[in-house]
């Protein structure tokens, strides 16, 4: 951080605040059932991954580059709800809505690596099907361990480092008036906002995770399947076809729940309340991690199959028991 501070001049005396207050959903009526609601969701969330890593992860069969992408998309999920929703919970459930300064660039760091690593594996699931399908004699060659291990890691490393950039320059600001954050977390927005002194690289920064962590990687998706979709107009039949995108279903769907909701806030957060942009905001963070692993155990046959053979072995092993 003192690298960032150094490169901006030397001698400069920044102000940085001992605690910023999250005041999100103060003000909104009968917010407590919406508490409740998060902490189902949370709960959801966490014994759907966990059951979706520990089926991977005792099944053998499982055991293949797409479900290396799939175990890491439940770990993110898991990780990012176990960021976000209990530190959420704690601040407006039991009234610490002040949170310290370093307390809340850390928070903020885990919240935004985690959500921006849904999105990049989505990419990565994305590439996984386009080989399968389009190429599907090569996938065994281009679609190893090794190269789904080299692009999920090379999206840690990516969202962690403009991650920890976002927060380093935040370290930077002066902060002379309002500490007061109108966000349901430490949000980048947010915070750089109410400094009193240049924001021009925060901003700049600000601008570029949006397109980076979400734009660019829709419009890779969004590519992939009309590739997908005019490659299989031109060889397959009718029946290859459906049979194809069938196996794009959990993936499509997974896409589906995570965009969609960020694109009609974004679109129409200029015509609605404060209030109601934070609710839908906070719901396009719990949602997908909630549903992601539902919607893989229900549409992807290898891991229903999975669940039914482990179940098999454990009713087994409890009747030879007793």
């Amino acid at each position: 951080m003192e690298f960032f501070n150094s490169a901006f001049g030397k001698n400069i005396t920044f102000v940085r605040p001992a605690y910023f207050i999250i005041s999100g959903f103060i003000g909104i009526p009968n917010v407590k059932y919406y508490y409740v609601f998060l902490f189902f969701v949370y709960v959801v969330s966490v014994v759907g991954n966990t059951a979706v890593m520990a089926v991977i992860c005792l099944d053998h069969n499982l055991r293949t580059p797409k479900y290396v992408a799939v175990f890491n998309l439940a770990f993110a999920d898991l990780f990012g709800s176990s960021a976000l929703v209990p530190k959420v919970l704690d601040i407006f459930l039991f009234n610490h809505h002040h949170i310290p300064y370093n307390d809340c660039l850390t928070f903020l760091f885990f919240c935004y690596t985690c959500l921006s690593m849904q999105s990049l594996n989505l990419v990565a699931l994305s590439f996984d099907r386009l080989v399968a399908i389009i190429f599907p004699l090569h996938y065994q060659v281009k679609v190893t361990h090794s190269s789904m291990f080299a692009l999920i890691g090379s999206f840690w490393l990516f969202v962690i480092i403009i991650t920890l950039i976002a927060v380093c320059l935040l370290t930077r600001l002066s902060y002379c008036q309002s500490v007061v954050i109108n966000s349901y977390f430490c949000d980048h927005g947010q915070i750089y906002k109410l400094a009193c002194n240049d924001t021009t690289p925060n901003n700049v920064i600000g601008r570029l995770l949006p397109l980076l962590i979400l734009w660019l990687p829709l419009v890779f998706i969004v590519c992939t399947y009309l590739y997908i979709g005019y490659t299989l107009s031109k060889v397959a039949t009718v029946q290859e076809r459906v049979k194809a995108f069938k196996t794009c279903t959990a993936h499509l769907s997974l896409v589906a729940i995570y965009f969609l909701p960020i694109l009609v806030t974004f679109t129409m957060s200029a015509n609605i309340h404060p209030n109601a942009r934070i609710i839908n905001l906070s719901l396009t963070s719990v949602f997908p991690p909630m549903l992601n692993p539902i919607i893989y155990v229900l549409q992807t046959q290898e891991i229903k199959v999975s669940v039914r053979k482990l179940f098999k072995i454990r009713k087994s092993q409890i009747s030879v028991k007793k």
